[in-house]
């Protein structure tokens, strides 16, 4: 509740913000941002995240070892933001657009924060404490919003894209070493921190191929497409990823800390990962079926007419979107239950099949690409739930079973909303939109409950449910 909860807020203060400022910048501005974004997450993969895990996994820990994973997390961010300085000339070149490398070299401050967000919300976490993370996340948020505003009207331009992360990454640095009490002094040796490294590895290789199942469409599209082409494409790709790129993360994180708990009993993490996709799907699939119904309203009213190109792209990845759902709930419980192969498996073949996917599809352009996402996603996600299923204890009829009852409420809504829009003869577009969410929220509500009255009782049951929360102390 509190990880979830404090998301849904941030991201409500964020978006005001973001959809205000998208009004105020342009698709150049966006566009040229999506360039220095390949090079900011493949460094980012190599943050640390993947070798903190494995303190939340370990039966116990010690001081010496948190020591030691944060002189670990100080080396390896100090190399990556060398790195990324260095080459940033480089990725200019590769764009053909200077500002690029200037933007890169400023964006190396990001990585310095690191360390200090990283373990102190391992150990939060690994003591179950969500509610301080919360706290700090919701002040991050709101920090980094008021900062995009104020740079945009300010007249920024693109620079209020680099200003406002940096603003709340620093943020929630603070904020989280102060919530977790973390002030140790690091530790350089790695004796005995074998195990550490191997999980850390591990992931590491899987974050890195899933970099490129990820950035190989922006590596592709920033060759071949304009700046304004391009910031349309990733605009569109921002909105139909909204729930699986800001809301499924932040429970993969409590997801990995309590599946970590069942690592010595399969048959209750199979349980307990069916129950996840029961009620996540739930929760995500309208929001993609209204989207991809809704496009030409939604983007009208929230974006403007400058957007307008948005509306195809986003109607169709929008539709890719449940698939990619379902693949990354699979990596916190296979993760977790020591079975870290499944997970670089599984990247390794989105590695191959997503970029293929993208060469083809960008020569249709934009809309090739985004059909790209649309044939490539579910094959993709078979494969992955084709190798995480026997080691999760679960199985294809059980996560049919799973899905059936979201999928089919998602759909007669859908189908509900499609018909009061084309019989509407409302024109204002926030009229318009405002209309097709109502009806589309009350055919929804009703539908679920006929169609999955279980899983939303069950749903209710679960965030009505408390326990005492534990706290990290030393």
């Amino acid at each position: 509740m509190w990880r979830s909860g404090s998301q849904v807020v941030a991201q409500l203060s964020m978006w005001a913000s973001t959809f205000w400022v998208l009004r105020l910048l342009s698709p150049s501005d966006y566009g040229l941002y999506a360039m220095t974004s390949g090079v900011m997450v493949l460094l980012s993969m190599l943050n640390g995240q993947g070798f903190a895990g494995a303190l939340i996994r370990a039966e116990t820990i010690t001081a010496a070892q948190i020591r030691q994973m944060f002189g670990l997390l100080l080396l390896l961010n100090g190399a990556i933001a060398l790195v990324q300085f260095a080459v940033a000339p480089l990725v200019a070149a590769y764009f053909r657009y200077p500002l690029v490398g200037t933007m890169l070299r400023v964006q190396t401050l990001l990585y310095f924060a690191n360390p200090f967000i990283v373990l102190p919300g391992a150990l939060l976490a690994r003591a179950m404490d969500f509610s301080r993370q919360a706290k700090v996340n919701l002040l991050a948020a709101a920090v980094g919003a008021l900062t995009s505003l104020i740079g945009a009207l300010s007249g920024l331009g693109v620079w209020t894209l680099v200003c406002a992360p940096l603003a709340l990454v620093w943020t929630r640095a603070i904020g989280m070493t102060i919530a977790a009490r973390m002030l140790v002094r690091p530790s350089f040796g790695l004796a005995g921190a074998s195990a550490t490294v191997l999980f850390g590895g591990a992931m590491l290789l899987s974050d890195l191929l899933w970099l490129v199942q990820t950035q190989s469409d922006i590596a592709i599209g920033g060759r071949a497409l304009d700046p304004h082409r391009l910031g349309v494409y990733t605009t569109a790709l921002f909105l139909a990823q909204i729930v699986t790129s800001k809301f499924i993360p932040p429970l993969n994180e409590v997801a990995f800390t309590a599946y970590a708990s069942l690592q010595h009993q399969t048959a209750n993490a199979g349980r307990a990962f069916e129950r996840s996709v029961r009620i996540i799907m739930l929760v995500a699939l309208p929001f993609y079926f209204a989207l991809a119904v809704t496009a030409k309203p939604f983007v009208e009213t929230m974006l403007g007419p400058k957007w307008h190109d948005v509306i195809p792209v986003v109607a169709i990845i929008a539709l890719a979107m449940p698939f990619l759902t379902l693949q990354i709930l699979f990596a916190p419980a296979t993760t977790a239950l020591g079975h870290t192969r499944v997970q670089v498996y599984s990247a390794a073949a989105g590695a191959v099949i997503m970029p293929l996917s993208f060469l083809i599809g960008i020569e249709w352009g934009v809309i090739g690409m985004a059909w790209s996402w649309l044939i490539a996603m579910p094959l993709l996600t078979s494969f992955t739930a084709s190798i995480a299923m026997p080691v999760l204890g679960t199985s294809t009829r059980a996560l049919l079973r799973a899905v059936r009852p979201a999928l089919l409420a998602a759909t007669g809504m859908a189908v509900v909303v499609v018909l009061t829009d084309r019989v509407s003869t409302v024109e204002e577009p926030a009229i318009r939109l405002a209309l097709l969410a109502g009806v589309g929220g009350v055919s929804y509500g009703v539908l679920a409950l006929l169609a999955a009255k279980s899983v939303v009782l069950e749903t209710v049951s679960l965030f009505r449910q408390s326990r005492p929360t534990a706290t990290f102390a030393g």
